[in-house]
């Protein structure tokens, strides 16, 4: 592990101890960008990485944790929000969260973001999500998700 993975998994560490969580980010051997690369290194399903997608919903940036194993549908989000939804651009998720995409955390950012997290995760025992960079990624179960995010849980695609 480089000195900078070590640092930023120490960094990410305290903050999910800071939320009450105490379990332990892991470094992967190579990066995982996608769900199916990080499902892939850790020998679990692909619905079982919560990834987690920056989304405009009208005006507002929300964070949106959903199951490796589909694509959000904006126009069910949009319905359920109310708001037109469309997928943020790099540049805007970098600024909201501080964290490049393939590696977005869904704590840590620099303001808090209103977080949706996919009911369909909550079928799979153990989660795993991104620790803020695209080789760290940490064990959750669904309810801790919710709770370490705040976030409303919500169908973000269709079955």
């Amino acid at each position: 592990m480089s000195d900078q993975s070590s640092t930023r998994s120490a960094a990410f560490q305290r903050l999910l101890a800071d939320a009450g969580w105490t379990g332990q980010v892991r470094v992967l051997p190579e990066s995982a960008h996608t769900a199916v690369q990080a499902a892939a290194a850790l020998g679990c399903e692909p619905g079982a990485i919560a990834s987690s997608l920056v989304f405009l919903a009208g005006e507002e940036p929300v964070l949106v944790m959903t199951s490796g194993a589909h694509r959000v549908d904006t126009e069910l989000l949009s319905r359920e929000l109310g708001v037109p939804v469309v997928m943020a651009r790099a540049r805007l998720v970098k600024e909201v969260t501080g964290q490049t995409i393939g590696g977005v955390s869904p704590i840590g950012h620099p303001a808090p973001l209103r977080t949706i997290v996919d009911e369909s995760l909550r079928s799979y025992g153990e989660l795993w999500a991104a620790a803020g960079s695209a080789s760290s990624i940490f064990p959750i179960g669904f309810d801790d998700l919710v709770r370490i995010t705040n976030g409303t849980t919500m169908r973000v695609a269709e079955d």
